[in-house]
């Protein structure tokens, strides 16, 4: 094998590490439907404990009267729930909000005061976990965040699982809700039905699960003493380090997804990075937390256990986690290719973008089925989350010569062989691309007068690319040791009924 074989052998094996994502995305996707009959409700049944919810809250106002509003009313017996609000040292008007509240609901509402605010969300919710677990009455305990609305029966969906004492906790579907959502809330609103309706329904079929809903954690107070009784508080995603601590100690995580939980999104991509970049750098910390897990032999006993170290589950993890890495190598694989074997580079381009192409129509195909109401108010954004970008290359792989040749000709023009060169070039390294001009997105929202021309480079680049943006910052920041705080995203209480 000559150096020059080598070498095309190292840009196809980059290539492939692009296209393993996107595989990843459809294996997931694949285990959809097999949840129907593949879940944990033969083992769930009518189960009402006590439950105590804990809503951390640090000026929030606006949106903690409608929320406790909710509690009050969901399909549950009124003696069997308790909500304390745990008040972050909050500056604004939600002492008054909650003890206004906790007076038309007297020994139902309690607000807890913490005169040292500041030192996050995990501090917080541990000031209310404390409370609850001082004494026996507490049989499971609810974690939300202080914006979401609970639809009325979602709460006794959760706890039916927990019917089955092998199951240590519960996360709902977190639904974007906002009653009149912009761009920016409705990508978010159909990536929530990818990440969560899709992905976590086929976790449950795996055995293994990601991430408990931060907003919708619902945990047996067994477990709750198991994980040591309180949140991590060293990393920035406490949710997810739950999460895999659980199942570590054999036992299970459900994802149930009739339990349906309304959420006011960011509707700027400005407070979207600042929201996501501290979701990756949690996960990045994750990651490293726990490196014993990857890839390892499972313990199991008597049939409970955790696929945690699963190959199908680390190679999901993974494939996110290391998804601006797979695109990266990818373009250089395909740029490499170019100069080293032209027609390699073009078979390896069609073949790479077509496996796109399939995942993508098959992707999107499911989301927009398997959520009717996002698919109403999101399904332009579906259609586009890759980006315009993306579609043009994917049409390039379909139907090659179309940009080169076709559509020129149909114009009456001719492209030069400088022009095909570039084009091409555009073509092989568009997943960089893309996720170099995500930062623009953002920069453009912060001109004067830059929120249009922000939605529009968005609809260009694409949600995706975006995320891929923001997860790659992660990666920086968490490198260089940045700050770790709890940025609030700010809300407005407006989330439909």
């Amino acid at each position: 094998m000559t150096w020059h074989d080598v070498l095309v052998v190292v840009l196809l094996v980059l290539v492939l590490a692009g296209v393993v994502p996107v595989l990843a995305g459809v294996f997931q996707y694949v285990l959809v439907p097999v949840h129907a009959f593949r879940n944990h409700l033969g083992r769930a049944g009518p189960y009402l404990p006590r439950v105590v919810v804990v809503v951390p809250a640090w000026n929030e106002g606006a949106v903690l009267a409608a929320s406790l509003e909710r509690l009050m009313r969901l399909e549950y017996p009124p003696d069997r729930l308790r909500v304390y609000v745990v008040d972050d040292a909050s500056t604004d008007d939600t002492p008054q909000v909650v003890l206004a509240k906790a007076a038309e609901h007297p020994g139902r509402i309690v607000h807890l005061r913490r005169d040292q605010g500041g030192q996050g969300k995990a501090h917080t919710l541990n000031h209310g976990i404390a409370r609850a677990l001082a004494d026996d009455w507490m049989q499971a305990l609810l974690i939300m965040d202080a914006d979401v609305i609970y639809r009325p029966d979602s709460l006794r969906r959760m706890t039916r699982h927990l019917a089955d004492p092998e199951v240590g906790a519960v996360t709902a579907f977190i639904r974007e809700g906002s009653a009149h959502p912009g761009t920016v809330s409705r990508f978010i609103g159909y990536e929530y039905v990818t990440a969560q309706a899709a992905a976590r329904r086929a976790q449950n079929v795996l055995g293994a699960m990601a991430c408990l809903a931060g907003g919708a954690q619902l945990h047996s107070r067994e477990n709750l003493e198991a994980v040591g009784g309180s949140i991590d508080t060293t990393t920035l995603a406490e949710d997810t380090f739950t999460t895999f601590l659980t199942q570590l100690g054999r036992r299970r995580v459900v994802f149930e997804p009739a339990a349906v939980v309304l959420a006011e999104e960011p509707d700027s991509v400005t407070a979207l990075w600042k929201q996501r970049v501290r979701w990756a750098r949690g996960n990045v910390q994750i990651t490293r937390r726990f490196s014993t897990v990857w890839f390892r032999r499972p313990f199991t006993s008597r049939g409970a256990g955790h696929r945690l170290s699963s190959l199908s589950f680390g190679g999901i993890w993974f494939s996110v986690y290391l998804l601006p890495v797979a695109m990266t190598a990818a373009a250089v694989g395909l740029v490499g290719l170019y100069f080293v074997d032209p027609d390699a580079a073009r078979q390896t381009f069609q073949t790479a973008w077509w496996v796109a192409v399939v995942g993508y129509v098959f992707i999107t195909a499911t989301t927009l089925l398997l959520d009717r109401d996002t698919a109403r108010r999101s399904w332009l954004q579906g259609l586009l989350f890759p980006g315009l970008g993306a579609i043009v290359v994917m049409l390039a792989a379909w139907i090659p010569g179309l940009w080169e040749e076709r559509v020129p000709h149909a114009l009456g023009m001719e492209m030069s062989a400088g022009g095909i060169e570039v084009l091409t070039l555009v073509f092989y390294s568009w997943t960089v691309i893309a996720m170099l001009a995500a930062r623009l997105v953002r920069r453009a929202e912060l001109l004067p007068g830059g929120r249009w021309l922000s939605r529009v480079l968005l609809y260009v680049v694409g949600f995706g690319p975006l995320l891929c943006a923001i997860t790659l910052d992660a990666y920086v920041k968490q490198w260089r040791g940045a700050s770790q705080v709890w940025d609030k995203t700010e809300k407005t209480g407006k989330v439909m009924g």
